[in-house]
Formats: structure tokens, sequence, C-alpha cells
């Protein structure tokens, strides 16, 4: 007869979480961290001159258009729409700043594709989401700067925060969630399209178009009637009147941090992120 078969003793466990399990996760971690220091080696000193200055360009470009037409259209402090153009404009512009800053990780993916460099990645031990992840994270990083300058530009033109701490954390961290989703979502179309020229005019027209026909430079009551359901409930508008009602006024009007407020913006975050992350594991599994 022969021996009896042995049945081999299971690795023991910490917290649930197997030893092979444990390693899987630690070298991923470990692989996240060398892309980023890759990306960041890759980073120019004109990468982070342009992500600094595009705020400042937008300020300067929507301030100085609409300083006359705000106090003769609009009404002025008087209005009660907000006390001040620099109060009312700021939250687009520091959306503006994040979204350019954000097109460089659909560019980087772009590029990476291009050289076969995700290609080589398919060959090696690298789950597939690492790269995407990496490049998010130093996207994010690139609006941090962008939402920094742009307050600092808000403030010389009169932006202020009225409310506590809290809601200025709240202000930046809504802005650095809608940066990471718009990065997810370009390095996802820099992957697919595998052509950086392209990067430029498919994420930079849209995000434009989308600002300029929202309420983050102008009332509602300003635009024609036929096209208010649009400018109301498109998603640059809701982030815009999301941003403000954490910012604060001094004016009777202003929106107050409530559900029926905030709701549409996180429903936009939300129904973005659901979207993304089922074309990413189509994307990414076909990646070559």
């Amino acid at each position: 007869m022969s021996a009896a078969a042995t049945v081999p003793t299971p690795a023991p466990t910490v917290l649930g979480f197997s030893p092979t399990v444990e390693k899987l996760n630690q070298s991923t971690l470990r692989q996240w961290r060398v892309l980023i220091s890759r990306l960041f080696l890759r980073t120019s000193i004109g990468e982070l001159f342009t992500t600094a200055g595009a705020p400042v360009v937008f300020m300067v470009g929507f301030y100085i258009p609409f300083a006359i037409p705000w106090n003769h259209f609009v009404g002025g402090a008087s209005s009660g729409v907000a006390s001040n153009l620099g109060q009312y404009i700021t939250p687009l512009v520091t959306l503006q700043a994040i979204s350019f800053a954000a097109i460089g990780s659909g560019f980087r993916a772009a590029t990476d594709s291009l050289l076969g460099v995700n290609r080589r990645f398919s060959s090696m031990p690298i789950a597939p989401v690492t790269p995407v992840l990496a490049r998010a994270t130093v996207s994010v990083y690139r609006c941090s700067i962008g939402l920094a300058v742009s307050l600092v530009c808000g403030y010389v033109i009169g932006f202020r925060f009225h409310r506590g701490a809290l809601y200025i954390v709240g202000f930046c961290v809504l802005v650095l969630a809608i940066g990471a989703v718009l990065s997810f979502g370009a390095d996802l179309l820099g992957t697919v399209t595998k052509n950086p020229d392209a990067m430029l005019p498919l994420l930079t027209l849209p995000i434009l178009i989308f600002g300029l026909l929202s309420v983050g430079l102008m009332p509602l009551r300003l635009f024609p009637r036929w096209i208010h359901p649009f400018v109301r409930n498109q998603p640059i508008s809701q982030f815009v009147e999301a941003m403000r009602a954490l910012a604060g006024d001094t004016t009777k009007r202003v929106l107050p941090v409530t559900w029926p407020v905030m709701a549409p913006t996180l429903a936009w975050i939300v129904g973005f992120t659901l979207f993304l992350v089922p074309m990413s594991v189509v994307v990414l599994s076909r990646r070559r």
C-alpha cells in the first residue's frame, strides 16, 4: 500500500492575509514608488513652470475682459451674486488649472504607449493598473500646485474663504478629487490613442467649452433661456457651485453647504469613477 497522501499545512495568516498576499501587496507598493520616482525624475523645470503659470494665465484671461461687463451686466456686489468678481471666478479658474495639470497624465500615457513602455511593462510581473496609478499620483501632485497658485492669484483679485478651516480642507479635497478623476480619465485616453499630439486638443477643448458654458463666468440668467438646462446641470457648473458653497461669501445669497447643493457634484464624481473603472479594465487588459 502506498503511503497516505499528506495535505500541506496552510501558511499562517495575519489578519486573514497569507504571506504570499502580503508579499504581493508589498511588491505592488514598491513598484508604484519606483514608477513615481521615475516620473518625478522625468519632470522638467519647464513642466513645473507651465503648471504654475497656467492658473496665472487663466486668471488674467478671465478677470481683465470680464471686470467691466461684470459691474455693468451683473451689478457688482450689490447684485448679491458675489461680493466681487474674484470671488466669483476663482473656482472656475481653479478647475481650469487642475484640468490643464491633468493633461500631463494623458500625455505621458500616450508617450509610454507610443514608445512601447507599456508593452515592456506587460512582460514584467507588474499589475496593469500600477503604471496608471503612478502617473495619476504625479498628476495629482501637479494639480496641487495648480490649486495653490490659483488660490494665491484669487487672493490677489479679492477671493477669500469665509467659513472655517474644515470647509477650506473640504474645498481643497474636492478640487484634488476632481483632479484625480480627470487624471485617471486622461491616462486611459492617452493609453488608447497612443498619440501625444492629440492629447492637448482632445482634453483642452471640451473642458474649455464646458467652462465657458457654465455659471463659472456669469450667472445663469444671462444665458439664453433655451440653454439653461444644459448650463445649470453640466458638471463644471455643479463643481463650481459646490466650491462656492465651501468657500462662502459675505452676500446674503451665498450658497449653503447642504446636501442638495453638494449631492450633484458627488454624483458626477461617483458617476465618472463608475464609468472609468470598467473602462480601465478593458483598456489595460488589451494593452500591448
